[in-house]
């Protein structure tokens, strides 16, 4: 009953900046690490960056300089500040979260997605 609820797509210039946010909601004992995922039409989906509870982040060689992940973690939110954007950063951006139940389960979940489309 754990939930993940992505914001902030939409349709952005080559060259622009966008910021995403992530929210975990329901019964969440421990998030242990969140990041995001994109899938762009014809290609497999792929990590961008993730951060664990303790801070420590990473992301694919691909965005380093220009995306950034953040966390607020009394709010269980995941941030993903994304500038000079380029055509080829469209894809379906996903939400993903390491997380336990009160149960002691843990599982990754996933948000639905959100479409970024750089266009110009």
């Amino acid at each position: 009953q754990v939930q993940l609820v992505e914001s902030g797509g939409g349709v952005v210039q080559p060259g622009g900046s966008l910021r995403l946010s992530c929210a975990a909601s329901g019964s969440i004992f421990r998030i242990y690490a969140m990041g995001w995922y994109r899938q762009a039409p014809g290609k497999q989906r792929a990590l961008v960056a993730r951060i664990t509870k303790d801070g420590t982040t990473n992301s694919a060689d691909s965005v380093k300089g220009h995306f950034t992940i953040s966390s607020a973690n009394a709010k269980n939110t995941v941030y993903l500040q994304m500038t000079r954007l380029k055509p080829e950063g469209t894809a379906v951006y996903s939400c993903t979260g390491l997380i336990a139940t009160p149960g002691g389960v843990v599982t990754n979940y996933w948000g639905q997605g959100t479409q970024v489309t750089v266009s110009s």
